[in-house]
């Protein structure tokens, strides 16, 4: 049992070993929530790796529910993505009967976020290309929203990190153009660094933006009974919403 941090003690389980996400969770993250990290080690970022790792992340929670944490989260939407939003429940209920601690995963955390901004059409961007973003659109239409598109940034998945703000918001923008009707815009995975443009693309293009990063800190709050605001990371952390997230999703505009 390690020492308690005083608001709660997280455990998160990183799909990879880059750098960067871990940081900017830690840095928006309010004072006194302590976070204990363990590492996947995904390399290829591939369909077929993505699909294999479960037992690792299993094995990593069975770690990780020894150490006193609060709240186990496993990072990483397309390990649970990948078998679907019922399938990813099943998982996370075997998970918590296993450990009587709350789990919570990147997709969750995300439906939950557009849920309680009342969110029914959602614009999807990724840092992957082919069929697997048909499945990740799959996944969300599976949890309720009218998925509007889901393409991604042709990157390998090692350069990811090496994708400026600037090139992912003159991607995103292109892709809202194309669908303006969808009410916000959520941004998969963690491997690009994006924070500084969120609120621009807010501002620009009047939609709420869901990235997974301002996303899980909303969710650690919510569950750890917090309400601390961040401000400058987008709608989602300045307002904090606390709708019932349990509800099927709204279809009313998110316009500000």
């Amino acid at each position: 049992m390690f020492t308690r941090s005083w608001r709660g003690v997280v455990g998160v389980i990183k799909p990879t070993y880059r750098p960067g996400s871990l940081e900017e969770f830690i840095r928006l993250l309010p004072e006194g929530v302590g976070v204990i990290p363990l590492f996947l080690g995904v390399k290829s970022g591939t369909e077929k790796e993505f699909l294999v790792v479960m037992d690792l992340i299993e094995a990593k929670v069975d770690e990780i529910a020894t150490l006193g944490v609060d709240i186990i989260h496993p990072e990483g939407a397309p390990p649970f993505m990948l078998r679907g939003y019922k399938g990813e429940a099943e998982i996370i209920r075997r998970m918590e009967k296993k450990h009587g601690i709350p789990v919570f995963t990147s997709g969750t955390s995300q439906v939950d976020a557009m849920r309680a901004l009342g969110i029914g059409k959602m614009l999807g961007v990724t840092y992957f290309t082919g069929d697997i973003n048909r499945k990740y659109a799959k996944y969300f239409r599976e949890a309720g929203f009218d998925v509007l598109g889901m393409d991604g940034l042709d990157v390998s998945f090692g350069d990811i990190g090496r994708l400026t703000p600037h090139e992912v918001y003159a991607f995103t923008k292109k892709q809202y153009l194309e669908h303006p009707e969808a009410e916000c815009i959520y941004m998969l995975g963690s491997g690009w660094r994006v924070l500084e443009v969120i609120s621009l693309l807010e501002q620009d293009l009047q939609v709420p933006v869901i990235h997974p990063v301002p996303a899980r800190v909303w969710d650690l709050q919510r569950r750890l009974h917090i309400r601390q605001p961040v401000k400058g990371f987008g709608r989602l952390l300045e307002e904090l919403p606390q709708r019932e997230v349990g509800k099927k999703p709204g279809s009313r505009r998110q316009k500000k």
